[in-house]
Protein backbone atom coordinates (compact mmCIF):
# COMPACT_ATOMS: atom_id res chain seq x y z
CA UNK A 1 0.00 0.00 0.00
CA UNK A 2 1.56 3.39 -0.78
CA UNK A 3 2.14 6.03 1.88
CA UNK A 4 0.85 9.49 1.35
CA UNK A 5 3.09 11.70 -0.36
CA UNK A 6 4.03 13.62 2.87
CA UNK A 7 5.34 10.28 4.56
CA UNK A 8 8.95 9.58 5.19
CA UNK A 9 10.88 6.96 5.93
CA UNK A 10 11.48 5.74 9.70
CA UNK A 11 14.71 7.70 10.03
CA UNK A 12 18.26 6.37 10.79
CA UNK A 13 19.83 7.25 14.34
CA UNK A 14 20.10 11.03 15.12
CA UNK A 15 16.42 13.20 15.27
CA UNK A 16 14.80 14.46 12.59
CA UNK A 17 13.92 18.11 12.17
CA UNK A 18 10.65 18.71 14.00
CA UNK A 19 11.00 15.61 16.16
CA UNK A 20 9.81 17.06 19.47
CA UNK A 21 6.90 18.72 18.01
CA UNK A 22 5.63 15.48 16.77
CA UNK A 23 6.40 14.02 19.96
CA UNK A 24 4.48 16.99 21.84
CA UNK A 25 1.21 15.84 19.43
CA UNK A 26 1.75 12.11 20.85
CA UNK A 27 2.52 13.28 23.97
CA UNK A 28 -1.49 14.81 23.91
CA UNK A 29 -2.47 11.40 22.77
CA UNK A 30 -0.58 9.69 26.10
CA UNK A 31 -2.54 11.84 28.06
CA UNK A 32 -5.71 10.94 26.76
CA UNK A 33 -4.79 7.68 27.38
CA UNK A 34 -3.61 7.58 30.96
CA UNK A 35 -6.69 9.70 31.80
CA UNK A 36 -9.39 7.03 30.60
CA UNK A 37 -7.69 4.03 31.30
CA UNK A 38 -6.76 4.79 34.90
CA UNK A 39 -10.40 5.68 35.42
CA UNK A 40 -11.02 1.77 35.41
CA UNK A 41 -9.98 2.06 39.01
CA UNK A 42 -12.55 4.14 40.17
CA UNK A 43 -15.35 2.50 37.86
CA UNK A 44 -14.52 -0.92 39.30
CA UNK A 45 -16.00 0.06 43.09
CA UNK A 46 -18.32 2.46 41.65
CA UNK A 47 -19.66 -0.17 39.28
CA UNK A 48 -19.59 -2.74 42.30
CA UNK A 49 -22.23 -0.34 44.52
CA UNK A 50 -24.18 1.04 41.29
CA UNK A 51 -25.00 -2.14 39.46
CA UNK A 52 -24.80 -4.31 42.88
CA UNK A 53 -21.96 -6.76 41.69
CA UNK A 54 -19.62 -9.26 43.60
CA UNK A 55 -15.96 -8.38 43.66
CA UNK A 56 -15.27 -10.70 40.93
CA UNK A 57 -17.74 -9.63 38.26
CA UNK A 58 -16.81 -5.72 39.50
CA UNK A 59 -13.30 -6.98 37.81
CA UNK A 60 -14.88 -7.09 34.31
CA UNK A 61 -14.16 -3.52 33.87
CA UNK A 62 -10.68 -4.16 33.18
CA UNK A 63 -11.61 -7.76 31.54
CA UNK A 64 -13.78 -5.75 29.29
CA UNK A 65 -11.44 -2.55 28.85
CA UNK A 66 -8.41 -4.88 28.06
CA UNK A 67 -9.53 -7.75 25.69
CA UNK A 68 -10.94 -5.04 22.98
CA UNK A 69 -6.77 -4.81 22.39
CA UNK A 70 -6.66 -8.93 22.02
CA UNK A 71 -9.14 -8.24 19.11
CA UNK A 72 -8.61 -4.70 17.73
CA UNK A 73 -4.64 -4.79 17.15
CA UNK A 74 -4.18 -6.74 14.22
CA UNK A 75 -7.28 -5.21 12.37
CA UNK A 76 -5.83 -1.45 13.32
CA UNK A 77 -2.52 -2.12 11.85
CA UNK A 78 -4.47 -3.42 8.34
CA UNK A 79 -6.57 -0.03 9.03
CA UNK A 80 -3.19 1.97 10.27
CA UNK A 81 -1.97 0.53 6.16
CA UNK A 82 -4.80 2.19 4.60
CA UNK A 83 -5.16 5.35 6.63
CA UNK A 84 -1.62 5.87 7.81
CA UNK A 85 -0.47 7.16 11.28
CA UNK A 86 -2.58 10.42 11.35
CA UNK A 87 -5.46 9.29 10.36
CA UNK A 88 -5.78 6.54 11.98
CA UNK A 89 -5.05 8.44 15.17
CA UNK A 90 -8.03 10.46 14.90
CA UNK A 91 -10.16 7.89 13.93
CA UNK A 92 -9.60 5.85 17.18
CA UNK A 93 -10.31 9.33 19.04
CA UNK A 94 -13.62 9.31 17.56
CA UNK A 95 -14.15 5.93 18.63
CA UNK A 96 -13.30 6.50 21.92
CA UNK A 97 -16.23 9.08 21.83
CA UNK A 98 -18.99 6.50 20.86
CA UNK A 99 -17.79 4.57 24.02
CA UNK A 100 -17.94 7.17 26.27
CA UNK A 101 -21.33 8.19 24.89
CA UNK A 102 -22.44 4.70 25.22
CA UNK A 103 -22.03 5.38 29.24
CA UNK A 104 -24.85 7.36 28.63
CA UNK A 105 -28.10 5.37 28.26
CA UNK A 106 -25.90 2.51 30.96
CA UNK A 107 -26.52 5.34 33.31
CA UNK A 108 -30.04 5.66 32.87
CA UNK A 109 -31.04 2.06 32.59
CA UNK A 110 -27.82 0.96 35.11
CA UNK A 111 -27.21 -1.94 33.03
CA UNK A 112 -23.78 -3.43 33.42
CA UNK A 113 -23.66 -4.99 30.45
CA UNK A 114 -23.92 -1.52 28.93
CA UNK A 115 -21.02 -0.01 30.98
CA UNK A 116 -18.98 -3.17 29.84
CA UNK A 117 -19.94 -2.51 26.33
CA UNK A 118 -19.08 1.12 26.29
CA UNK A 119 -15.70 -0.12 28.11
CA UNK A 120 -15.11 -2.60 25.23
CA UNK A 121 -15.33 0.50 22.51
CA UNK A 122 -13.03 2.27 24.40
CA UNK A 123 -10.68 -0.43 24.57
CA UNK A 124 -11.16 -0.52 20.79
CA UNK A 125 -10.27 3.09 20.34
CA UNK A 126 -7.21 2.82 22.29
CA UNK A 127 -6.51 -0.33 20.38
CA UNK A 128 -5.89 1.77 17.38
CA UNK A 129 -4.38 4.78 19.03
CA UNK A 130 -1.48 2.46 20.39
CA UNK A 131 -1.09 0.46 17.33
CA UNK A 132 -0.30 3.63 15.77
CA UNK A 133 1.03 5.97 18.34
CA UNK A 134 3.64 3.25 20.16
CA UNK A 135 5.74 2.52 17.12
CA UNK A 136 6.07 6.16 16.35
CA UNK A 137 7.41 7.58 18.98
CA UNK A 138 10.02 4.28 19.21
CA UNK A 139 10.73 5.45 15.05
CA UNK A 140 10.58 8.99 15.20
CA UNK A 141 13.74 9.54 16.57
CA UNK A 142 17.39 7.11 17.08
CA UNK A 143 15.68 3.39 18.24
CA UNK A 144 18.63 3.89 21.66
CA UNK A 145 17.37 6.56 23.30
CA UNK A 146 13.37 5.39 22.73
CA UNK A 147 12.91 4.02 26.19
CA UNK A 148 13.49 7.90 27.02
CA UNK A 149 10.48 9.02 24.52
CA UNK A 150 8.26 6.59 25.68
CA UNK A 151 9.07 7.63 29.40
CA UNK A 152 7.86 11.30 28.52
CA UNK A 153 5.01 9.56 26.72
CA UNK A 154 4.75 7.84 30.20
CA UNK A 155 4.30 10.90 32.37
CA UNK A 156 1.92 12.05 30.01
CA UNK A 157 -0.36 9.05 31.05
CA UNK A 158 0.54 8.66 34.65
CA UNK A 159 -0.46 12.53 35.34
CA UNK A 160 -3.34 12.03 33.34
CA UNK A 161 -4.25 8.84 35.18
CA UNK A 162 -4.11 10.60 38.68
CA UNK A 163 -5.87 13.15 37.55
CA UNK A 164 -8.51 11.46 35.93
CA UNK A 165 -8.98 9.02 38.55
CA UNK A 166 -8.97 11.74 41.51
CA UNK A 167 -11.64 13.91 39.64
CA UNK A 168 -13.84 10.80 39.09
CA UNK A 169 -13.41 9.70 42.37
CA UNK A 170 -14.70 13.20 43.68
CA UNK A 171 -17.55 12.95 41.72
CA UNK A 172 -19.54 9.74 41.25
CA UNK A 173 -17.96 8.09 44.63
CA UNK A 174 -18.52 10.84 46.89
CA UNK A 175 -19.65 10.24 50.24
CA UNK A 176 -19.12 6.61 49.07
CA UNK A 177 -18.32 4.46 52.31
CA UNK A 178 -22.02 6.63 53.65
CA UNK A 179 -23.69 5.95 50.54
CA UNK A 180 -22.87 2.37 50.75
CA UNK A 181 -23.84 1.92 54.92
CA UNK A 182 -27.39 3.78 53.38
CA UNK A 183 -27.68 0.99 51.03
CA UNK A 184 -27.32 -1.90 53.23
CA UNK A 185 -30.04 -0.16 55.70
CA UNK A 186 -32.66 0.47 52.91
CA UNK A 187 -35.62 -1.72 53.64
CA UNK A 188 -38.13 -0.19 51.26
CA UNK A 189 -36.66 -1.51 47.64
CA UNK A 190 -38.36 1.73 46.23
CA UNK A 191 -35.83 3.73 48.39
CA UNK A 192 -32.70 1.48 47.44
CA UNK A 193 -33.95 1.76 43.80
CA UNK A 194 -33.81 5.92 43.80
CA UNK A 195 -30.51 5.67 45.34
CA UNK A 196 -28.78 3.48 42.91
CA UNK A 197 -30.48 5.70 39.98
CA UNK A 198 -29.11 8.59 41.41
CA UNK A 199 -25.80 7.41 42.08
CA UNK A 200 -25.81 5.46 38.27
CA UNK A 201 -26.54 9.08 37.19
CA UNK A 202 -23.14 10.42 38.36
CA UNK A 203 -21.36 9.46 35.47
CA UNK A 204 -23.64 10.90 32.73
CA UNK A 205 -22.04 14.59 33.01
CA UNK A 206 -17.98 13.33 33.18
CA UNK A 207 -18.81 11.14 30.16
CA UNK A 208 -20.48 13.73 27.98
CA UNK A 209 -17.81 16.16 28.55
CA UNK A 210 -15.08 13.11 27.91
CA UNK A 211 -16.69 12.37 24.65
CA UNK A 212 -16.68 16.40 23.51
CA UNK A 213 -12.96 16.55 24.07
CA UNK A 214 -12.20 13.46 22.28
CA UNK A 215 -14.21 14.21 19.08
CA UNK A 216 -12.41 17.88 19.70
CA UNK A 217 -8.75 16.34 19.73
CA UNK A 218 -9.64 14.16 16.69
CA UNK A 219 -10.32 16.87 14.77
CA UNK A 220 -7.14 18.75 15.71
CA UNK A 221 -5.07 15.96 15.06
CA UNK A 222 -6.64 15.51 11.68
CA UNK A 223 -5.54 18.67 10.93
CA UNK A 224 -2.20 18.27 12.78
CA UNK A 225 1.34 18.57 10.99
CA UNK A 226 2.19 15.14 11.77
CA UNK A 227 4.34 13.84 9.23
CA UNK A 228 4.17 10.15 8.88
CA UNK A 229 6.75 7.68 8.65
CA UNK A 230 6.78 4.95 6.52
CA UNK A 231 7.75 1.83 8.22
CA UNK A 232 6.91 -0.20 5.05
CA UNK A 233 9.66 0.54 2.96
CA UNK A 234 12.14 0.08 5.60
CA UNK A 235 14.22 -2.22 5.58
CA UNK A 236 17.03 -1.35 8.25
CA UNK A 237 18.15 -3.52 10.86
CA UNK A 238 17.54 -6.88 10.68
CA UNK A 239 16.44 -6.19 6.96
CA UNK A 240 12.71 -6.61 7.85
CA UNK A 241 12.28 -7.06 4.19
CA UNK A 242 14.22 -10.03 3.90
CA UNK A 243 11.59 -12.22 5.85
CA UNK A 244 8.71 -13.47 4.73
CA UNK A 245 6.44 -13.49 8.05
CA UNK A 246 5.97 -11.84 11.03
CA UNK A 247 6.97 -15.05 12.88
CA UNK A 248 10.11 -15.17 12.07
CA UNK A 249 10.96 -12.73 14.70
CA UNK A 250 10.86 -14.89 17.96
CA UNK A 251 12.01 -11.63 20.09
CA UNK A 252 8.41 -10.02 18.70
CA UNK A 253 6.62 -13.07 19.77
CA UNK A 254 8.33 -13.33 23.48
CA UNK A 255 7.82 -9.52 23.69
CA UNK A 256 4.15 -10.11 23.07
CA UNK A 257 4.40 -12.10 26.00
CA UNK A 258 6.36 -9.44 27.88
CA UNK A 259 3.83 -7.65 27.74
CA UNK A 260 1.18 -9.74 28.23
CA UNK A 261 2.37 -10.10 32.05
CA UNK A 262 3.88 -6.61 32.30
CA UNK A 263 0.07 -5.45 32.14
CA UNK A 264 -1.02 -7.99 34.17
CA UNK A 265 1.07 -6.90 36.69
CA UNK A 266 0.65 -3.19 36.15
CA UNK A 267 -3.25 -3.33 36.06
CA UNK A 268 -2.94 -5.72 39.42
CA UNK A 269 -0.69 -2.89 41.17
CA UNK A 270 -3.13 -0.20 39.35
CA UNK A 271 -6.82 -0.91 39.41
CA UNK A 272 -6.80 -4.02 42.11
CA UNK A 273 -5.35 -2.38 44.76
CA UNK A 274 -8.29 -0.49 45.79
CA UNK A 275 -10.34 -3.85 45.98
CA UNK A 276 -6.99 -5.45 47.92
CA UNK A 277 -7.26 -2.39 50.51
CA UNK A 278 -10.59 -3.43 50.90
CA UNK A 279 -9.82 -6.97 51.38
CA UNK A 280 -7.23 -6.02 54.14
CA UNK A 281 -10.10 -3.77 55.49
CA UNK A 282 -9.63 -0.38 54.83
CA UNK A 283 -12.89 1.42 54.09
CA UNK A 284 -13.83 2.60 50.26
CA UNK A 285 -13.62 6.24 51.08
CA UNK A 286 -9.69 5.33 51.33
CA UNK A 287 -9.20 2.80 48.92
CA UNK A 288 -11.27 4.53 45.70
CA UNK A 289 -7.29 6.80 46.06
CA UNK A 290 -5.14 4.00 46.02
CA UNK A 291 -4.56 3.72 42.39
CA UNK A 292 -3.45 7.49 42.37
CA UNK A 293 -0.55 6.17 44.99
CA UNK A 294 0.31 3.95 42.44
CA UNK A 295 0.45 6.19 39.73
CA UNK A 296 2.53 8.51 41.39
CA UNK A 297 5.18 6.04 42.09
CA UNK A 298 5.08 5.43 38.09
CA UNK A 299 6.03 9.12 37.93
CA UNK A 300 8.69 8.48 40.05
CA UNK A 301 9.89 5.56 37.74
CA UNK A 302 9.45 7.58 34.60
CA UNK A 303 11.35 10.56 35.98
CA UNK A 304 14.31 8.44 36.09
CA UNK A 305 13.82 6.67 33.04
CA UNK A 306 14.25 9.94 31.08
CA UNK A 307 17.60 10.86 33.47
CA UNK A 308 19.04 7.94 33.31
CA UNK A 309 18.09 6.00 30.02
CA UNK A 310 20.39 5.90 27.92
CA UNK A 311 23.13 8.21 29.21
CA UNK A 312 23.80 5.64 32.15
CA UNK A 313 22.04 2.22 31.73
CA UNK A 314 20.72 1.02 28.56
CA UNK A 315 16.96 -0.16 28.07
CA UNK A 316 18.01 -4.18 28.52
CA UNK A 317 19.51 -3.45 32.12
CA UNK A 318 16.58 -0.84 32.78
CA UNK A 319 14.31 -3.78 32.50
CA UNK A 320 16.41 -6.30 34.37
CA UNK A 321 16.44 -3.68 37.20
CA UNK A 322 13.15 -3.10 36.96
CA UNK A 323 11.35 -6.73 37.30
CA UNK A 324 14.04 -7.34 39.84
CA UNK A 325 12.45 -4.76 42.25
CA UNK A 326 8.86 -5.75 40.90
CA UNK A 327 9.89 -9.51 42.44
CA UNK A 328 11.65 -7.19 46.15
CA UNK A 329 8.47 -5.49 46.05
CA UNK A 330 5.73 -7.90 45.76
CA UNK A 331 7.63 -10.08 48.29
CA UNK A 332 7.44 -7.13 50.71
CA UNK A 333 3.85 -6.83 50.49
CA UNK A 334 3.21 -10.31 51.19
CA UNK A 335 5.57 -10.78 54.16
CA UNK A 336 3.88 -7.39 55.58
CA UNK A 337 0.63 -6.52 56.78
CA UNK A 338 -1.79 -4.05 56.60
CA UNK A 339 -0.45 -0.74 54.79
CA UNK A 340 2.74 -1.39 54.60
CA UNK A 341 1.50 -4.02 52.41
CA UNK A 342 -0.53 -1.79 50.44
CA UNK A 343 2.15 0.67 50.31
CA UNK A 344 4.49 -1.53 48.65
CA UNK A 345 1.65 -3.16 46.05
CA UNK A 346 1.72 1.07 45.34
CA UNK A 347 5.37 1.07 45.28
CA UNK A 348 5.04 -1.44 42.38
CA UNK A 349 4.61 1.26 39.93
CA UNK A 350 8.26 2.36 40.45
CA UNK A 351 8.77 -0.95 39.24
CA UNK A 352 6.27 -0.83 36.46
CA UNK A 353 6.91 2.11 34.72
CA UNK A 354 10.35 1.58 33.23
CA UNK A 355 9.40 -1.86 31.93
CA UNK A 356 7.02 -0.77 28.60
CA UNK A 357 9.26 1.91 27.73
CA UNK A 358 11.82 -1.02 27.47
CA UNK A 359 10.09 -3.61 26.31
CA UNK A 360 8.20 -2.29 23.21
CA UNK A 361 11.18 -0.94 21.25
CA UNK A 362 13.09 -3.75 22.21
CA UNK A 363 9.71 -6.09 20.64
CA UNK A 364 9.66 -4.00 17.01
CA UNK A 365 13.27 -3.46 17.03
CA UNK A 366 14.77 -4.59 13.04
CA UNK A 367 11.10 -5.43 11.79
CA UNK A 368 11.34 -3.18 8.99
CA UNK A 369 7.99 -3.32 6.87
CA UNK A 370 6.80 -5.67 9.49
CA UNK A 371 6.97 -2.63 12.20
CA UNK A 372 3.06 -2.36 12.21
CA UNK A 373 1.78 -5.82 12.35
CA UNK A 374 4.84 -6.52 15.09
CA UNK A 375 3.28 -3.18 16.93
CA UNK A 376 -0.20 -4.87 16.36
CA UNK A 377 1.07 -8.35 18.00
CA UNK A 378 2.45 -6.50 21.00
CA UNK A 379 -0.33 -4.71 21.35
CA UNK A 380 -2.59 -7.57 21.77
CA UNK A 381 -0.32 -8.88 24.69
CA UNK A 382 -2.31 -5.67 26.53
CA UNK A 383 -4.77 -8.58 27.04
CA UNK A 384 -3.06 -9.17 30.25
CA UNK A 385 -4.75 -6.64 32.14
CA UNK A 386 -8.19 -8.35 31.51
CA UNK A 387 -6.83 -12.00 32.19
CA UNK A 388 -4.34 -11.63 35.15
CA UNK A 389 -6.54 -9.89 37.39
CA UNK A 390 -9.63 -12.46 36.96
CA UNK A 391 -6.92 -15.08 37.63
CA UNK A 392 -6.45 -13.60 41.08
CA UNK A 393 -10.09 -13.18 41.73
CA UNK A 394 -12.03 -15.93 40.19
CA UNK A 395 -9.33 -18.71 39.93
CA UNK A 396 -7.09 -18.39 43.21
CA UNK A 397 -9.44 -16.83 45.84
CA UNK A 398 -12.96 -17.74 43.72
CA UNK A 399 -12.34 -21.23 43.01
CA UNK A 400 -9.06 -22.22 45.26
CA UNK A 401 -9.89 -20.16 48.44
CA UNK A 402 -6.57 -18.64 48.38
CA UNK A 403 -6.22 -15.74 50.98
CA UNK A 404 -5.98 -11.97 48.69
CA UNK A 405 -2.23 -11.44 50.12
CA UNK A 406 -1.41 -14.77 48.91
CA UNK A 407 -3.21 -14.66 45.91
CA UNK A 408 -1.98 -11.78 45.10
CA UNK A 409 2.01 -12.59 45.37
CA UNK A 410 1.16 -15.54 43.38
CA UNK A 411 0.04 -13.90 40.82
CA UNK A 412 2.59 -10.94 40.34
CA UNK A 413 5.80 -12.85 40.89
CA UNK A 414 5.44 -15.17 37.84
CA UNK A 415 5.43 -11.79 35.63
CA UNK A 416 8.39 -10.07 37.24
CA UNK A 417 10.10 -13.50 36.65
CA UNK A 418 9.25 -13.69 32.89
CA UNK A 419 9.94 -10.02 32.56
CA UNK A 420 13.10 -10.79 33.88
CA UNK A 421 14.15 -13.51 31.46
CA UNK A 422 13.26 -11.74 28.56
CA UNK A 423 15.53 -8.66 29.64
CA UNK A 424 18.12 -11.35 29.86
CA UNK A 425 17.35 -13.63 27.36
CA UNK A 426 14.11 -13.10 25.16
CA UNK A 427 14.78 -10.06 23.48
CA UNK A 428 18.30 -11.47 22.27
CA UNK A 429 16.50 -14.19 20.37
CA UNK A 430 17.14 -13.19 16.87
CA UNK A 431 16.02 -14.02 13.29
CA UNK A 432 18.64 -16.65 12.01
Amino acid sequence: MNQPSSAVQAPAPGARPGVWKSIAIIGVLFFIFGFITWLNGTLIPFLKLACELSDSEALLVTFAFYMAYFFLALPSSRILKLTGFKKGMSLGLLIMAVGALTFIPAAVTRSFGLFLSGLFVQGMGLALLQTASNPYVSIVGPIESAARRISIMGICNKVAGALGQLILSAIVLKGAEALKNRLDAAGNAEVREQLLAELAGRVIGPYLVMAGVLVLLAVMIRLSPLPEIDTDGDDSGQGGGAATSILQFPHLLLGALCIFVYVGAEVMAGDVIGPYGQKLGLSLDITKYLTSATLASMLVGYLLGIVLIPRVISQQTALKFSAVVGLVFATIAYVTSGLTSIAFIALLGLANAPMWPAIFPLGIKGLGRFTKTGSAILIMGIAGGAVIPQFWSRVLMGKLHVPAQSAFFWTTVPCYVYILFYAVVGHRARRR
